[in-house]
């Protein structure tokens, strides 16, 4: 138990948000203010729990149920605050922090998930739950609290709980080392160009690398850097084979450069706890504990899904490969075809069949006006719009703030946006929220956050984004969306608190707005002209939406199944490394593809817990997508009003509060099949 603390929880700038807009007052917080206010928010917290689990009274909804939820409001903020620092501006004390808070929460929330006397309540209430009469969510919330509970070892005997909660104070402690030695192998890695090495690179990707090399102390040079927003466009563009390669080998090698920062026995070591968490809890393997509260509920459902799109993949990727070495072949390389080519080669593809390449799109894809895109988007399908407010501090000078108002111009909650890629950032996209938004109590208004790691353009130069980074910023809005758009009462059912295999729906849907003729004419606007993106090659950028399918899904699909047969099995393999090379020639993976993330830096399912037997989501949500645009695509309105506001009603705004498959009939009418989906990926 943390000791009792002098931090004054109802004053402290991290507890109490007293700063412009209701955000915390950042000017007034330092590195070392968490570590004191985390102890005293776990002690209050702690208080809390003891209450509500020694009430005498007879357990309802209002002492226990609500209680429970209200409770740990300090804890919750800190934490927010803390953990937005650790992904989105880190350094050696926050990252030293984050080592000693990660198992210090572990062992709080199994102490709180293994006090007997407050399970006695929770299951006293589920027990009788018909008899309470419940309204839907309510009951919904209840069921899943029990179920968590249970599926925290609130029903194992004393050791069977003292071990669990040692497993998982040590999963947390090697999922924090997992994220940090990948930071660290992201941020110290740079390939140093001079002019003469840039052959065949566009001016928008100098400029990102000119800004990285100076960032880096050499002003005057070119940095390669490991960050997706230099890393794939150097790749594709790059006519220097010789660097593609380095490039291609540092990127693929993260997590697995030996020393310090090496992951391959923290993976090892984590792989060996979830077997033995998944068998102590009485699951036949870890994917099937963390598939128990899925829409998918088994690995054999997520095979049924991933199997018939693997083969298709690959069998598409062959004849793909086939074209790429005769394009190679005519510009007279005599090099054994490699994975550091295929993006080099598939570019000059698509050059060959539309007749234009990716660097023709860079320039009226500007980030400001992409960021209007979403915007504009949520305003015709939802009604709310958003006003950016100047001058607000926050954790970097980098983020942007922005009012979310309804349609009568009440205040809805707040939008951060933190655009640009540094050191100091994980890699990556992501979205989050400082405080979720719900009716119980007094309220929450939402205050959501998304991150990402474009190049930044130097100063006074507009960031171009490519065509894949503006999907990926649609992307995270549509995440935003599902945070802001939030109407439950419960917070453990709000915004993004979904079953996994069901959050991405609202953020893939949203992707496919962008490409919406009506968007692009408004907002693909030319960086220098300020003309709209010619019909011609917006027609060309729709043709080629499927281009390149097999290499995409390939890549995709083979880092979900190395996924699931980590989880799956009953126990843990002694060497990854070679789990995973077996694996990968057990499916005939092609070696001139690399997986999407490879074990040592697969961050999804290593740095933390969110997407460990999970990353197939991506693809289950993918199904549903596809079969939920095209609801608006038979209207032939993509922005039909009754359809959008089943959309916001059932999807956006409905969070957890009922199981998914009742939010998406309620909205589609039916369940989806995947053949929408392989139809749009290309793949028949």
């Amino acid at each position: 138990m943390p000791m009792p603390s002098a931090v004054d929880l109802a004053a402290h700038p991290l507890t109490t948000w007293q700063g412009p807009l209701g955000l915390p007052d950042f000017t007034r917080i330092g590195d070392g203010d968490f570590s004191g206010v985390f102890d005293a928010a776990l002690t209050a917290h702690e208080a809390e729990i003891e209450a509500i689990a020694g009430n005498a009274e007879t357990p309802t909804i209002e002492n226990t149920l609500a209680a429970l939820e209200l409770g740990g409001e300090a804890l919750d903020h800190v934490s927010s605050i803390f953990w937005c620092r650790a992904g989105a501006h880190t350094n050696e004390a926050i990252q030293a922090l984050e080592r000693e808070i990660s198992p210090k929460m572990s062992r709080h929330f199994s102490a709180i998930s293994m006090n007997e006397r407050l399970f006695a309540r929770i299951d006293d209430l589920y027990q009788r739950r018909d008899a309470l009469k419940l309204d839907a969510e309510t009951l919904q919330v209840l069921e899943k609290t029990w179920k968590n509970f249970v599926r925290s070892g609130a029903r194992l005997d004393a050791k069977g709980k003292k071990r669990l909660a040692a497993i998982n104070e040590e999963l947390s402690s090697l999922g924090t080392n997992f994220g940090q030695n990948l930071l660290a192998d992201e941020r110290d890695w740079a390939l140093f160009l001079d002019a003469a090495d840039l052959a065949g690179l566009p001016e928008f990707l100098k400029s990102a690398m000119a800004e990285a090399a100076e960032t880096r102390g050499q002003k005057g040079r070119y940095a390669v850097t490991l960050s997706r927003s230099i890393y794939e466009p150097f790749s594709t563009f790059s006519e220097r084979r010789d660097l593609r390669e380095i490039a291609f080998r540092a990127f693929t090698m993260r997590g697995q450069n030996g020393g310090a920062t090496d992951n391959t026995a923290v993976v090892r070591d984590m792989l060996r706890l979830r077997a033995e968490k998944a068998k102590l809890l009485g699951y036949a393997s870890y994917a099937a504990l963390k598939l128990d509260d899925t829409m998918a509920k088994t690995p054999q459902a997520v095979h049924k899904l991933l199997d018939p799109v693997w083969e298709k993949a690959v069998e598409k990727a062959a004849s793909d490969q086939i074209e790429l070495q005769r394009l190679a072949a005519e510009t007279g390389s005599n090099e054994e075809f490699a994975a550091w080519d295929w993006r080099f080669y598939q570019e000059k593809l698509r050059a060959e069949k539309f007749a234009f390449d990716e660097a023709e799109l860079k320039p009226y894809l500007q980030l400001d006006r992409i960021i209007d895109a979403c915007f504009d988007v949520a305003t015709k399908l939802f009604g709310i719009s958003f006003e950016e407010k100047q001058g607000i501090a926050t954790w970097h000078p980098d983020t942007r703030a922005f009012v979310v108002k309804n349609a009568d111009g009440s205040e809805r909650g707040l939008f951060l946006a933190d655009y640009f890629a540094r050191p100091s950032k994980r890699s990556g996209a992501w979205m989050s929220a400082l405080k979720s938004g719900y009716k119980l109590g007094d309220g929450s208004r939402p205050v959501i956050y998304n991150i990402m790691n474009f190049a930044k353009p130097p100063e006074g130069e507009a960031a171009l984004l490519s065509v894949d980074e503006a999907k990926t910023l649609f992307h995270e809005f549509g995440h935003a969306l599902h945070g802001m758009l939030t109407e439950v009462t419960w917070p453990s059912v709000a915004g993004t608190s979904v079953s996994r295999d069901f959050v991405e729906l609202p953020s893939q849907l949203y992707e496919h707005w962008l490409t919406v003729p009506a968007v692009l004419e408004k907002h693909a606007l030319h960086v220098k002209t300020g003309k709209p993106m010619p019909k011609a090659l917006v027609d060309k950028m729709l043709a080629a939406r499927t281009f390149g399918a097999g290499f995409a899904t390939v890549e995709f699909t083979a880092s979900a199944l190395v996924d699931m047969a980590y989880h799956a099995r009953p126990d843990a393999p002694e060497e990854p490394l070679r789990f995973e090379a077996e694996t990968l020639e057990k499916l005939k993976m092609p070696d001139t593809i690399a997986m999407r993330h490879r074990t040592p830096h697969f961050g999804h399912i290593f740095a933390g817990d969110g997407y460990s037997a999970g990353y197939y989501s991506y693809m289950w949500s993918e199904v549903l997508d596809a079969d939920a645009f095209a609801a608006f695509e038979e209207t032939g309105d993509p922005f039909n009003p009754a359809l959008a506001e089943r959309l916001r009603k059932n999807i956006y705004a409905a969070g957890g509060s009922k199981d998914p498959e009742e939010l998406y009939t309620a909205f589609r009418g039916k369940m989806p099949s995947p053949e929408a989906m392989m139809v749009k990926r290309g793949l028949v």
